[in-house]
């Protein structure tokens, strides 16, 4: 598996980066930039070379190779991140039956995303304070310590507390990735590489039931955490040995009673979104309760992040339109992609009679139309400079696929439901990696961390609602229909889950199972409905993102830093 990724990631590499250089050595808190084999100290400045020279007319720049090999360890660990839920999803099954605990299964879920999501905020400022290799590098091994010992688990209760630890090693994965890139390539360049990061997102979606049931199958769901440990090993070795950046270190105290309040702030909304509507109801003193909870921690939070010397989260990265309106943006898109991921595969299943054992397959009419407008997006983005468009397309799309996928019924074929997959996967496309990118291009360098991890979590917490309030659509609206139907003798027949199984859907009678079938086009009818009303507000908001210059190696690279500098009110360090 270790040798196969590999093989893909270079060939995704070498295509994409052949000739490509890092345009220009900025500095850190007055230190170099540098990777393995490439003097970067001896590229000289834009105040020595003469202002808005390129890097290229200065140096000869880095060695290709050894860009390809940072970024191949970070595509490494970021098909870490996204591939776990993928195969762990395919095995909890076989999982559940050697473990028991059954009344426990949803946490084994739950517990990685809150350490996940919590943790989230705290790698990225950590970076910033500390530097950002050693804090990546602790992630890696975190998320590999959480894997070996979910591996080794012996009952529910352990499983869920290791991945608990995976989850907060996870957190830092994401974002390490983002911001090392941030700090390594300027917003200019970094258009070129948005086809690789959606392409390793698709790898992982694509890829991940099924290399998680072949494992599961062939070697033991305890492989299915195994798996992670030659991946990650290989991912620490080179980022060990080939990335230098600077080990900034900032005297002031960590932000602790700020971390403290945005965890528990954070853990409340995900607990939310999760047991609103299935464990609970959403009237229930359970719900309610998080819900104060959640909003007392984040208002303390934002008063404590106004007093402290280095706060988890700085408000005044807020004071730029273009990173607000980006992490709004972000919501939304993981709002619509995560409820496209989860009830697209369902309606394929349980209506077309797809095999749930390729599942990921299902998504690809979606994935490599993501994959390739992201592709065409961050080249024009790199060639002209110019992205705001893409917003805005990206929205129309969103909006377009959504509502089309909206129309779906029981005499949908999969290839009229694969090109309405294909147009949300362009407005996905357009969207994906121009929010991060737009969100980076809007901070002052010193601030790259957390504006990688507030636009993760952005992201993270949109797919979480996204989740939980079309699932409630969708399951209320597969019982009224079952109900409309059968009567209550149907509405019985998916009392335990609206989400039939298979195996389970092959047991029922022809009556009901058609019953079903409509209950589920009618439920996927609503919750994509939700989705495209949500994605209305995203194509409304992209219409104020303004067009500030990229920073970048260029002639036109002073004039992008001040307009950045005059759009967040802080100066653009270099």
């Amino acid at each position: 598996m270790a040798c196969w990724t590999w093989g893909l990631l270079k060939n995704l590499l070498d295509a994409r980066l052949v000739g490509v250089y890092l345009p220009q050595c900025r500095q850190l808190a007055g230190r170099q930039v540098s990777t393995r084999g490439v003097d970067m100290s001896e590229i000289p400045t834009k105040n020595e070379a003469g202002a808005g020279a390129p890097a290229a007319a200065v140096a000869d720049g880095p060695k290709p190779r050894s860009v390809r090999v940072v970024l191949m360890a970070l595509m490494i660990a970021m098909l870490l991140a996204m591939l776990d839920n993928m195969i762990i999803g395919t095995a909890m099954p076989t999982i559940v039956g050697e473990l028991g605990g059954l009344e426990h299964l949803s946490w084994v879920v739950t517990a990685y995303t809150l350490a996940t999501a919590a943790s989230t905020p705290i790698w990225g400022k950590l970076g910033d304070m500390y530097g950002r290799k050693g804090s990546f590098l602790t992630s890696i091994v975190i998320f590999l310590i959480g894997s070996a010992l979910s591996g080794m688990a012996q009952d529910m209760g352990q499983l869920i507390g290791f991945r608990a630890v995976q989850g907060l090693g996870a957190g830092g994965l994401m974002v390490g990735v983002m911001a090392i890139i941030g700090d390594l390539i300027p917003p200019r360049e970094r258009g070129k590489y948005q086809g690789m990061m959606a392409g390793v997102m698709a790898l992982a979606m694509i890829g991940g039931p099924l290399v998680g049931g072949t494992i599961t199958d062939h070697m033991g769901w305890r492989w299915s955490f195994y798996i992670n440990l030659p991946l990650g090993a290989v991912a620490l070795a080179m980022v060990t040995a080939v990335l230098h950046l600077p080990k900034n270190r900032v005297k002031a105290k960590i932000d602790y009673l700020g971390a403290a309040l945005l965890t528990v702030g954070i853990t409340s909304i995900v607990l939310v979104t999760t047991w609103g509507g299935s464990e609970y109801a959403w009237g229930s003193g359970q719900i309610l309760g998080l819900i104060a909870l959640g909003l007392v921690s984040l208002a303390a939070f934002l008063f404590v992040e106004t007093k402290a010397a280095e706060p988890v989260m700085p408000l005044h990265i807020f004071r730029s339109r273009n990173f607000t309106l980006m992490s709004v943006i972000g919501f939304l898109v993981g709002f619509a992609m995560f409820g496209g991921v989860v009830y697209l595969p369902l309606f394929q299943q349980a209506v077309q009679g797809a095999s749930a054992t390729n599942s990921g397959l299902l998504l690809l009419p979606m994935l490599l139309s993501m994959m390739v407008v992201s592709l065409v997006a961050g080249r024009v983005t790199t060639n002209s400079g110019k992205y705001k468009i893409f917003p805005i397309v990206g929205g129309a799309l969103m909006v377009v696929g959504l509502m089309l996928l909206a129309q779906m019924d029981t005499d949908t074929s999969r290839f009229v439901s694969g090109l309405y997959m294909a147009v949300l996967g362009a407005g996905l496309g357009c969207l994906m990696q121009i929010t991060m990118l737009v969100a980076q291009n809007s901070v002052d360098m010193k601030d790259m961390g957390v504006a990688s991890s507030s636009t993760t979590l952005f992201r993270t917490l949109g797919g979480s609602f996204g989740v939980a309030l079309m699932g409630s659509l969708f399951t209320n609206r597969v019982q009224d229909t079952m109900t409309d139907r059968l009567g209550s003798a149907g509405a019985g027949a998916t009392a335990g889950s609206a989400q039939l199984d298979a195996a389970s859907l092959a047991k029922l009678p022809e009556a009901v199972r058609d019953a079903y079938q409509h209950a589920v086009a009618a439920g996927t009818h609503s919750a994509f409905l939700l989705g495209g009303a949500v994605a209305v507000i995203g194509f409304l908001v992209s219409w104020f993102v303004k067009e500030v210059p990229l920073r970048g190696a260029g002639p036109e690279a002073p004039a992008a830093d001040a307009a950045a500098a005059d759009l967040t009110k802080q100066p653009v360090a270099h």
